[in-house]
């Protein structure tokens, strides 16, 4: 009997061989036959599972969230039961900051998604905004959860906190991927920002 294709599978393939072609050469040089030629398959079968680059290039964009949310989950986990508002926080910073091959594709990538969204229609007319709300609107809940437990600064506008925390997080990935700072500066900037935030003293299981 002919092997039966998991669908799901072969296109999780192919949305890793673009991931990885655009890690190289810039998402926005990517051309479905470069990751037709990455993944080891036939250009005919990468149109077959998605018809235009704009459906890959979503795709992709969707695997990579993908990622990152696992990345989160394994840093949560190391953290053990109930890590509380400020580590769970910090395992959703940290895990966005490029200090290693994982996360500094992750930061590379989403960066250029974000700009090529900006000139590309078909890629501005997906949700890509979704994603970025989502973490605003958990952070502002994980600062508002500390307050009411009083570990965090009852007078600090919480929405306000959230977006400078990931604004700030974001610039200074940019920067690391740049060589404008070290990983470890950037993560002590994070610190100190989440000392000011939260009750000083408290200690964090994530902290690396």
């Amino acid at each position: 009997m002919p092997k039966r294709v998991d669908h799901d599978e072969r296109r999780t393939q192919i949305a890793e061989a673009l991931i990885q072609v655009a890690g190289r050469q810039g998402l926005h040089a990517v051309g479905m036959r470069d990751v037709a030629a990455e993944a080891g398959v036939s250009l005919r079968l990468v149109q077959y599972y998605f018809q235009t680059k704009e459906k890959l290039l979503f795709h992709g964009l969707q695997h990579l969230t993908d990622r990152f949310t696992a990345r989160v989950g394994a840093r949560l986990a190391a953290a053990g039961h109930n890590p509380g508002p400020r580590a769970t926080i910090e395992a959703l910073l940290l895990a966005s900051l490029p200090t290693d091959e994982e996360s500094r594709l992750f930061h590379l990538l989403y960066s250029s998604y974000s700009i090529l969204s900006v000139t590309d229609e078909a890629l501005a007319a997906q949700p890509f905004i979704d994603n970025p709300d989502a973490a605003e609107k958990a952070l502002t809940q994980l600062i508002r959860q500390a307050q009411e437990m009083g570990q965090a600064d009852a007078g600090a506008d919480a929405r306000t906190e959230a977006i400078s925390l990931l604004a700030m997080t974001a610039t200074m990935g940019t920067s690391i991927l740049v060589g404008q700072r070290t990983p470890e500066s950037a993560i002590a900037a994070l610190h100190y920002h989440l000392d000011r935030i939260f009750n000083r003293g408290q200690t964090s299981p994530t902290t690396r």
